[in-house]
């Protein structure tokens, strides 16, 4: 056997390094978050050859004492924590103390600080072999700037692992960017090779925090954000969700903070997943910049070597308070916010999407939905459904032909209904209305559908989820630990529609299933089940297969392509529309209007240029 040996502090400091430092961009969010950390309000960034041969951070942040400079470079020194209370309630992006001491081992390192306690700045330098501090007057500013010149030059195995300076400077952007999101009361900066790429100004108002979010992110995603602002037990949740119709082929868009700190969680990505499952289409992913705050005490960072996961003392009160929150958020969107002034003006070659702003309607009330004549493919699936209670209808405003005009009502604009009034029918398909911005163009049969979904799913809930025994029970082998979880959760089950009993160690039996669900496969939808109450202590699997029963009679039920609808049927879909949730979006998560304002239409035809 090998002798056991205590590994040098230059071996121990690179083996840190190996978790700490990956690449340029991961230096970058170390020395960024340091500065965060000490209070910095401007972070200045230089980068020169993709931030191998030069990255530098400055802050104007609490600065370092003489004294301390060469403890900073030390492994596992930090001001962060002091004792276990503190780890229990980390409230600091940083805490190991590892960064430092991991950067200096891998790189040429001077860190220059300066906290106001003394007449000018010290300066203290670490490389080499023996990573031996050397301190050394300075002249600085009250802050911090720290220097990291030829990354891995001593290890020159682990720069063959880096890409090329533009990818390297890429990802740092990113870093940047998504620290940039996260303070918005802090101004950064970013220079590569010596030209300025970026610079934002602290952020306080809400008009100046989305102008960076639309930086960042883009304007196309703020100008279908929807802002919201919610509290909950110990819980709020602040930001911009996009609307369905600006959904992502890629997740790509996605940015989450946990009392400010970037995070990519299961549980979080689940239950906004679930939030959006009504409105988006099949493969698209949705786009969002939210802020979850809770007590640090609630909340475990110290899960992972790059904190980039953490754990929640109550996971189930943080998925159900994010579901509830962005579920609510998206449903209460209606198409008045259409007649809300836009964050930006449209370009002329633009066609406007409704900017998610919830006005109350000040004139018609909701009205009875219409009637959809279903059609459903399996009868026994529509005679399961004709027992169902139907709502009491609410009495609808009367309109004709001969209702009065747009001019007639300019005196009164805000008697003129979000999606204004049916002019015509274009082919069949399509619904032209004009509202006190121009001209709205309507997918009738996208438009009905939502509106029939909606209905079907209010009926649904009212009566409860009808079951129905089998003739024959179904055997399902499963582990002993999900048949535990069936055990443990048959009320959970029974509520479902389902009669899951356990039959042995490793077996379930399945005796009953909900009604709309008799053609599907309850097997594999039972083992779905058990594998979310595992992963996720609780599940949605049923609600989402009555969901898609529901969905496919609803777009049989609605009004078809090329069926000629008079202008008292055209105005009375457009004020279901306005008076029903999520009416923005089809089931498949298609868009069911758009607006095309005065100023687009001018622009297409070259008016006043």
């Amino acid at each position: 056997m090998p002798v056991i040996r205590l590994l040098s502090p230059r071996l121990a400091n690179q083996i840190a390094a190996g978790e700490v430092v990956e690449r340029p961009a991961s230096v970058a969010k170390e020395l960024l978050e340091n500065s965060l950390d000490a209070g910095a309000s401007q972070l200045d960034v230089e980068v020169e050859g993709g931030g191998i041969k030069l990255l530098r951070v400055r802050d104007n942040g609490g600065g370092i004492a003489k004294d301390e400079l060469a403890l900073a470079l030390s492994r596992h020194a930090t001001s962060k924590i002091y004792e276990l209370d503190d780890l229990e309630a980390v409230a600091t992006l940083g805490f190991r103390g590892e960064a430092l001491a991991s950067i200096s081992s891998v790189a040429r390192l001077t860190l220059t600080s300066n906290n106001g306690a003394a007449d000018h700045a010290w300066s203290v330098t670490a490389e080499g072999r023996d990573m031996e501090a050397e301190l050394a007057p300075a002249a600085h500013p009250r802050g911090t700037c720290v220097e990291v010149r030829d990354l891995f030059f001593n290890t020159p195995a682990r720069r063959k692992f880096l890409r090329t300076e533009a990818t390297e400077y890429g990802r740092i952007e990113d870093v940047l960017k998504r620290l940039a999101l996260s303070r918005f009361t802090v101004g950064f900066s970013l220079k590569n090779n010596g030209r300025l790429v970026h610079a934002w100004r602290p952020a306080t108002q809400q008009a100046e925090q989305e102008r960076r979010v639309a930086q960042i992110c883009g304007p196309a995603f703020i100008d279908s954000a929807l802002h919201l602002d919610m509290d909950g037990p110990g819980l709020r949740l602040w930001g911009w969700v996009a609307l369905p119709t600006f959904s992502r082929s890629q997740a790509d868009l996605q940015h989450f903070y946990v009392n400010g700190r970037a995070i990519k969680d299961k549980l979080v990505t689940h239950a906004i997943r679930q939030a959006y499952q009504d409105v988006l289409f099949h493969g698209r992913h949705p786009a969002y910049v939210l802020y979850l705050e809770l007590d640090a005490a609630n909340v475990d960072v110290n899960v992972h070597p790059t904190k980039h996961e953490v754990r929640f003392r109550d996971g189930r009160l943080v998925h159900d308070f994010l579901f509830r929150a962005l579920h609510k958020a998206l449903a209460d969107v209606r198409p008045e916010a259409a007649t809300a002034p836009a964050r930006n003006a449209p370009s002329a070659d633009a066609v406007a999407q409704p900017v998610p702003q919830q006005p109350a309607l000040n004139l018609y009330q909701r009205p009875a939905s219409l009637t959809p004549n279903v059609i459903a493919e399996d009868m026994s699936l529509y005679q399961a459904f004709t027992s169902l209670p139907t709502p009491t209808p609410v009495a609808r405003p009367s309109y004709s032909p001969s209702q009065p005009s747009l001019d007639q009502l300019a005196a009164e604009e805000s008697q003129i209904p979000p999606l204004g009034f049916a002019l015509a029918q274009l082919k069949g398909v399509y619904i032209l209305a004009e509202n006190a911005q121009g001209l709205i163009l309507v997918d009738m049969h996208a438009a009905h559908e939502r509106i029939t979904y909606e209905r079907l799913k209010q009926q649904t809930e009212q009566a409860g989820i009808q079951s129905q025994p089998l003739l024959v029970p179904q055997s399902l082998a499963v582990s002993e630990k999900e048949s535990d979880f069936a055990e443990q959760h048959a009320a959970l089950f029974s509520q479902l529609g389902l009669l899951v009993e356990r039959a042995g160690p490793e077996t379930l039996l399945i005796r009953q299933v909900p009604v709309l669900l008799n053609k599907a496969d309850i097997p594999q939808l039972v083992r779905d089940l058990l594998a979310d109450l595992i992963e996720h202590g609780q599940t949605q699997r049923i609600q989402e297969a009555v969901n898609t029963v529901l969905g496919t009679m609803a777009c049989h039920g609605s009004v078809r392509a090329s069926r000629r609808l008079s202008i008292p049927e055209m105005n009375a879909l457009l004020r279901d529309m306005e008076a029903t949730e999520r009416a923005g979006q089809c089931n498949h998560g298609r868009p069911t209007w758009t607006l095309l304002s005065l100023n687009q239409l001018d622009a297409l035809f070259m008016r006043g240029q």
